[in-house]
């Protein structure tokens, strides 16, 4: 359908980087930094065997001068094929063409969305120096000037190392948002995970971006203490993010894949790994514990109770009765709702009231039992596939 028209502009390529939050999804991704500086977290598999790299600005500035032109590209065939200043329908034909490569898909995506946001990744560039980040978001937005929202990555550390002064620089330059994993507030735990923060760093890093007046998300991970540190994991978490009070909370429970190191902990039986159902009552905890004005957000296919949300503490009882009805269901009610969440059928606690997919799923499971094989051993591969 397009051969006819000139598509010369969507040959243009520049550089991506392996993931962004699920939030930015329809955001543009242009690449700042390359990998991890820190890189040893035993529960991340992302950017192992890998260098970090600065990216000079002129590097950057010639990938958004891509984005750009292929940005343009979309929109002129809009014009020729008389969808005149909208491109939404370009945009989505593009992004089903699998042709014209990842970044068409990216540009196309972020048009289809409203052309709004803009992702820089990879996983902490926050470490960029100043002027140079400043230099990197400003070309951002003149070379697009309809992006209203421009996020990042970033580490506690990172932020408690940047002077006020410019985080507020970076503000002013446009940086809306910075998404910080802070996974745990137990020290125990952030030093066995090898996450190379403390609390206190975490604490201080948080609150000097929420004082730059940056939105601020932190990434907590229900499990990531294991059996042994569970509650101190959960009530001292919560402890932090009240004293950081962000605007955003999200959960991004601990799931353990073979390609993490993490895994070789778990076979040598030094961390014992929760069930759901333990997961569960630990983000119970964690929320029982907080005194926050936060937004908690649950927007991660790992997490089993996706309608565990809301705004804090005006939901707070929404998001603990939710957690109760899971963990008062009779024990094969608890694995039916388990495995059609794995498989997709369920989203929320409601679905289980659907007496068609309930009976499938029933069949499928006493299936897998006759076989002789365990039903949450199939529930975590098919939760491998999620990493």
């Amino acid at each position: 359908m397009l051969s006819h028209l000139d598509t010369e502009k969507l040959t243009h390529t520049f550089e991506l980087g392996p993931i962004r939050p699920p939030s930015e999804a329809y955001s543009l991704l242009i690449r700042a930094t390359r990998n991890c500086p820190w890189n040893k977290c035993l529960f991340c598999p992302i950017y192992k065997g890998t260098k970090f790299e600065l990216r000079a600005v002129e590097e950057i500035q010639r990938d958004i001068e891509a984005a750009k032109s292929i940005s343009d590209g979309i929109n002129e065939i809009a014009w020729k094929m008389g969808y005149g200043g909208s491109a939404r329908e370009i945009a989505a034909m593009l992004y089903n063409q699998q042709e014209y490569g990842q970044c068409v898909r990216n540009v196309a995506l972020w048009l289809f969305a409203g052309g709004k946001s803009a992702f820089l990744q990879d996983s902490n560039t926050l470490i960029m120096r100043t002027p140079e980040l400043v230099q990197v978001i400003t070309s951002l937005k003149e070379t697009f000037p309809n992006i209203n929202r421009v996020t990042t990555y970033g580490r506690s550390h990172t932020a408690a190392r940047k002077s006020l002064e410019e985080l507020k620089e970076l503000k002013a330059a446009g940086l809306d948002r910075i998404h910080i994993g802070l996974e745990s507030g137990y020290d125990p735990v952030l030093t066995y995970m090898q996450k190379g923060v403390t609390a206190e760093k975490h604490i201080n890093g948080g609150r000097k971006v929420v004082e730059a007046g940056i939105s601020l998300c932190e990434y907590v991970m229900p499990g990531l203490g294991g059996k042994k540190m569970s509650h101190e994991h959960a009530k001292e978490t919560a402890r932090v993010l009240n004293e950081i009070n962000p605007d955003y909370i999200r959960l991004r429970s601990l799931h353990v894949h073979s390609i993490m190191p993490l895994w070789s902990k778990i076979q040598d039986d030094d961390f014992e790994l929760q069930t759901e159902d333990e997961v569960v009552e630990e983000i119970g905890t964690l929320i029982e514990n907080l005194q926050v004005t936060s937004y908690l957000k649950s927007d991660h296919i790992l997490n089993l109770l996706m309608e565990v949300e809301g705004k804090m503490p005006e939901d707070k009882q929404k998001c603990l009765d939710i957690i109760d009805e899971y963990l008062s269901l009779p024990d094969e009610e608890k694995l039916n709702f388990k495995f059609g969440k794995r498989l997709g059928y369920y989203e929320k606690l409601s679905d289980l009231k659907d007496t068609y997919t309930h009976y499938k799923i029933d069949q499928v499971i006493t299936q897998i039992k006759a076989r002789g094989k365990n039903v949450d051993e199939v529930i975590s591969k098919l939760k491998d596939s999620f990493i």
